[in-house]
């Protein structure tokens, strides 16, 4: 597909001064042109820590995100940058780079709250960067992780009870956690033996047993990052340069660099682009680009409204959303191909038009399918349905309107030579009827003989033939060479024959609304069929993500014990048991909206199609 170039981050939530925030519309507009699923990466962290510095090497880029080179914070808000990813082209790499925590010139402690939430929010992988080492003053500046659930809930305002603690859910749906310690001078030593940084950081995270205040607090931040975060990864940074340097990171070459800085810097990067999970929500949907920018309107206009984000919210708006353009991509499809085969038009049979039609259907059933999510009462695909057709509609009379001018271009022609006889008076004579019946036989012959009529043919022959009966009256009465009870046989037989052929019509008018309710019969069990197998496989996807979630919850549990927490182990067994719950449900599901509703609500479809 055609990358949209994005040359420099642009402001995608700007912060203002008197603490409100607001999504940036150009930002949005970049966004809605990302078709691509997402690998979102935001960074957070104290101002003045090197933050920007590592989203532009993330974007291969010197410039980019301003460094700034003084005390003050330069980034205000969220900044985004939307790059082609460096090791797979099917992807979006989305940079998002806050504003420091703890600007003191700000003095909003509140708004801070916010960004690091949205952070979290939006994001697939969250960077936290600190300088110095991991301990208990480094925690203390993440005690924003402590507050999201004040800032953040799983469930809607509508669903939520009092008495869950839904904090649990967390883990499903944010992002990884990586932390990035800056200037760090010290040995990756631990009682004697080296160790990894992500040993470090697993020591770092462990508890205190006890229950007073000292190790309440001393807790609750390590307590938070375990439990919200799906992974934890750990990366040290030596300084990078003479401070000097710095101050102008922006134009200092790699080779000024310290060498070790350099290669944990790419070592970090590659981590980055190898691991970092595409931006997916409960129920295992992955986010495109359009669909970030959407849920970050949710989220924003929940923070401005005054009320909590809800990542259940959140789903919802994001489903009408995508459902919404599923079925406008599938109505486009169902166009695109029925365009095609309006060359095709007009058709021999009804049954070769529903044949075409079938394939168009089929085509945008699967192209909704894939792009629509949560539709579990089959509102939206029963909104497809109608709205194909209302276009199939359209279509048939297309289909007939054509047959009706091939038909009658080909009676204009055949019947020159009959319109010749009778305005020359040429039946008129003795024995003219007989010439007539003649050459009207004659013209049915060629009539019925000719391709390409369509599926109009007997009516527009009907039709002329009606035309033409009060001329073939006159004829028959002036030919004197006939006797009475020829002429009486004569009118009897030629209403007969227009008789039979009205039968014929019938007969096949009455084919053709048996084989429209045949095919919205079979189109009734494949849309059945695919929303069913759709509801599996969502059912499925959450069904692994119950698993690896219980997984997660019981290594927690194994951690509280050997850690002599046996109370908050006790207290997990809850949340093991709804998650083991919620997969013992239904293994099959039965389409009752399109059982019950729908051939109801198609009744008429079935009487004009």
């Amino acid at each position: 597909m055609d990358f949209p170039i994005m040359d420099q981050p642009v402001c995608l939530i700007e912060n203002h001064e008197d603490g409100t925030i607001q999504l940036n519309k150009e930002a949005l507009d970049i966004l809605s042109h990302f078709t691509q699923k997402v690998v979102v990466v935001s960074i957070v962290g104290k101002y003045r820590t090197g933050k920007s510095y590592l989203m532009n090497k993330l974007a291969r880029s010197k410039n980019g995100f301003s460094l700034g080179s003084t005390v003050q914070s330069m980034t205000k808000g969220i900044w985004m940058w939307c790059v082609p990813h460096p090791l797979k082209t099917d992807l979006t790499l989305v940079l998002l780079d806050t504003e420091g925590l703890g600007d003191v010139e700000k003095g909003n402690s509140e708004n801070d709250s916010w960004i690091f939430a949205l952070a979290v929010l939006l994001s697939s992988t969250l960077v936290f960067n600190s300088m110095g080492t991991i301990d208990q003053q480094a925690m203390e500046q993440l005690h924003y992780v402590t507050e999201l659930t004040e800032k953040i809930k799983v469930k809607s305002a509508e669903q939520e009870n009092d008495m869950d603690d839904d904090s649990s859910e967390f883990k499903r749906t944010f992002p990884s956690f990586i932390w990035c310690v800056r200037d760090f001078n010290l040995q990756l030593n631990l009682d004697g033996r080296d160790i990894t940084e992500d040993e470090y950081l697993n020591n770092a995270l462990k508890l205190k047993p006890g229950l007073n205040k000292a190790s309440y607090t001393y807790n609750l931040p390590r307590e938070c990052i375990r439990h919200y975060f799906h992974s934890h990864k750990c990366f040290v940074f030596d300084r990078p340069a003479s401070k000097t340097d710095l101050q102008n990171l922006d134009n200092v070459q790699e080779s000024q660099l310290e060498p070790d800085f350099v290669q944990q810097t790419k070592k970090f990067c590659e981590y980055i682009y190898d691991k970092s999970p595409v931006k997916t929500l409960s129920g295992g949907y992955t986010v495109t680009g359009m669909g970030l920018g959407d849920i970050a309107v949710s989220y924003v206009e929940s923070i401005r409204s005054g009320s909590i984000p809800s990542l259940e919210n959140a789903v919802l708006a994001l489903s009408r959303i995508e459902n919404t353009r599923a079925i406008q991509e599938a109505l486009t499809k169902y166009e695109e191909i029925m365009s095609q085969h309006v060359r095709e038009f007009p058709t021999e049979t009804h049954e070769e038009f529903l044949n075409l039609e079938r394939e168009a259907h089929s085509e945008a059933l699967k192209i909704f399918i894939k792009l629509s999510f949560k539709d579990e009462n089959q509102e939206y695909q029963y909104k497809l349905l109608k709205e194909i057709e209302n276009k199939k509609a359209f279509y048939i009379q297309h289909n007939e309107e054509a047959s009706v001018r091939k038909c009658t271009e080909l009676l204009q022609e055949l019947r020159a030579e009959l319109d010749k006889g009778i305005n020359e008076g040429k039946f008129t004579v003795l024995g003219g009827y007989k010439m007539f019946i003649d050459k009207k036989k004659a013209l049915e012959i060629a009539y019925l003989r000719a391709e390409g009529k369509g599926v109009k043919h007997l009516e527009v022959l009907q039709n002329f033939l009606k035309e033409i009966e009060s001329t073939e009256s006159t004829i028959l009465t002036a030919d004197r060479t006939l006797e009475e009870k020829e002429k009486k046989l004569a009118e009897e037989r030629s209403r007969a024959e227009a008789a039979a052929r009205e039968k014929e019509i019938l007969e096949k008018t009455n084919m053709e609304l048996q084989n429209n309710l045949e095919t919205n019969k079979e189109r009734i069990r494949m849309h059945e069929e695919t929303w069913e197998k759709k509801m599996i496989e969502e059912r499925e996807k959450m069904k692994e993500e119950n698993e690896w979630l219980i997984k997660e919850k019981l290594k927690e549990q194994q951690e509280y014990l050997s850690q002599g927490l046996k109370k908050k182990a006790e207290q997990m067994e809850e949340a093991i048991a709804n998650l083991k719950k919620q997969n013992e449900g239904p293994k099959t599901f039965v389409g009752k909206f399109f059982k019950a509703i729908l051939p109801g609500a198609l009744g008429g479809f079935f009487d004009n199609l």
